[in-house]
């Protein structure tokens, strides 16, 4: 199993982009596999892969997730093939619908059909990438535009990997299963070992969909984590960020975090710490939140625990583990990298 470091919303985190920098030299001179970056409202992760290309030389360059809605899908593709030709062929497109709060609130489109549009989106990203002339007719997606002035268009430039890997960051079972019938990997946010195992039959029922194998396929789960002698002081320290995904990040109809601790046996914390976040009662989400919940849904605790829960992941079928970190400060975060690095054995 390769370990990936998460920069995760860049900024959240009070670091500066220096700091960053020498977090991500810290990750590769340790010998993580990868970095990535995630979007929501803030900085461009494509734009934070692209910066560190230059300033890298082995690790991977991942979006975790750029969201779908926001840019074209051959927009996407241009985005990754530059990436791909000024890393020297290091780049990993992750790609994400997010939910009706951004695309409705953040980019003022309908959320309507994320499944069909994400099959449409991933389709005309691997014709740009393969330098084929752009031609789809799907459910949600029809390219060159029909009775336009448009014509067949290709891709001018190349990405340096035959196939440069296309991931999805998918929860729900059917996403998953779309997941594994048309991306090469899988980035599921904050989910157990457990649900990890669990969801393995699904990514091989939508692989079979599509006539193949999951030879290769990355299975990638972004976790939260932490290693803290003092269990108590490790729970604290992850219960505002999980509340935030718990209670904040989403609708009160539509938030997949909180419907993931509904199906993990947590369905009134999460309908209570949603009710008390949407209602501006922070302080009173993170206290609906227990220790169950937060074990569950990160990796934090003493070494041995950490050990024992990056060993549960492997087990359950990991193949990159991409760690966030919580600390607020660059010299903690650094000791985390190489804490966990020693865990993970890398």
């Amino acid at each position: 199993m390769r370990l990936g470091y998460s920069l995760s919303y860049w900024g959240n985190t009070g670091l500066r982009p220096a700091d960053h920098l020498e977090l991500v030299a810290e990750a590769e001179r340790l010998g993580y596999d990868s970095v990535w970056a995630a979007e929501t409202y803030g900085t461009d992760p494509a734009a934070l892969m692209a910066w560190l290309a230059g300033r890298t030389g082995r690790i991977g360059l991942g979006t975790a997730i750029l969201q779908m809605p926001a840019r074209r899908p051959v927009a996407a593709a241009m985005t990754a093939a530059t990436i791909d030709q000024i890393s020297g062929g290091r780049f990993r497109l992750g790609l994400g619908f997010s939910g009706p709060q951004l695309v409705e609130g953040w980019h003022g489109l309908p959320y309507g059909r994320p499944l069909a549009e994400s099959r449409d989106y991933v389709a005309v990203v691997r014709k740009a990438l393969a330098r084929e002339p752009v031609v789809h007719e799907g459910e949600t997606l029809t390219v060159p535009l029909p009775g336009g002035q448009g014509k067949e268009m290709s891709l001018a430039v190349s990405p340096v990997q035959e196939e440069l890997p296309v991931y999805l960051a998918t929860i729900g079972p059917k996403a998953v299963a779309l997941t594994g019938e048309i991306a090469d990997g899988w980035l599921p946010l904050n989910v157990p070992p457990e649900y990890l195992d669990g969801c393995r039959g699904l990514l091989e029922e939508g692989a079979a969909r599509s006539g193949r194998s999951l030879d290769g396929f990355d299975t990638a789960p972004m976790i939260l984590t932490l290693v803290e002698d003092d269990l108590d002081i490790a729970y604290d320290m992850m219960r505002p960020m999980l509340a935030l995904y718990l209670g904040g990040m989403g609708s009160r109809k539509t938030n997949f975090h909180n419907r993931l601790a509904r199906r993990l046996g947590f369905a009134g914390e999460a309908e209570a710490m949603q009710e008390a976040f949407l209602a501006g009662r922070q302080a009173e989400a993170i206290a609906a939140m227990s220790d169950e919940l937060v074990d569950a849904m990160t990796i934090c605790g003493p070494p041995e625990h950490v050990r024992d829960r990056i060993a549960a992941y492997r087990e359950a079928g990991a193949t990159t583990l991409i760690v966030g970190l919580v600390h607020p400060t660059l010299r903690l975060r650094m000791e985390q990298l190489r804490l966990i690095a020693e865990l993970a054995g890398v």
